[in-house]
């Protein structure tokens, strides 16, 4: 099942049962959440992309260990880097700079590597490459040559 955000207001509480009530009828999970900058997914999602991005940028670990430890250490699916290629390390970039500058805090201040590589071009899947390499074409993930030790 797939869950879908339903953004809340005083003014729009008939309108939320109606879209609850049709979003149930496609199979879908309504979760209400309020109207706030950033919602709940860019909040915690765009800070853990980064500071794992900080984590390769300051030399903590290599790429397929960052995504590694995410994926057995918390059950993650795919690692932050590679969630990253696939999401466009521009749209990243985007979402980081706005999240920085409507907030004003530092956390969501995006991490000079994600800068210098959308900045190059290297914006993930849609480019080819990114953190991993995608120009193969097989599901294989294929570590950046930029980043190989």
């Amino acid at each position: 099942m797939v869950k879908i955000k339903v953004i809340t207001e005083l003014t729009t509480t008939a309108g939320n049962v109606t879209t609850r009530k049709f979003l149930k009828k496609l199979d879908k999970v309504p979760v209400e959440v309020n109207d706030y900058p950033g919602f709940v997914a860019n909040r915690i999602l765009m800070p853990m992309i980064n500071e794992a991005i900080y984590t390769l940028f300051e030399g903590v670990a290599g790429v397929e260990e960052i995504d590694t430890v995410m994926k057995l250490g918390m059950a993650h699916p795919m690692g932050p880097l590679q969630l990253a290629d696939f999401i466009g390390l521009d749209v990243c970039l985007a979402i980081l700079r706005v999240l920085h500058e409507g907030f004003g805090n530092p956390k969501y201040a995006p991490c000079p590597l994600l800068v210098n590589m959308v900045t190059a071009g290297k914006k993930g899947i849609k480019s080819g490459e990114g953190f991993y390499s995608w120009t193969h074409g097989t599901k294989d993930l294929i570590i950046s040559p930029n980043f190989i030790k």
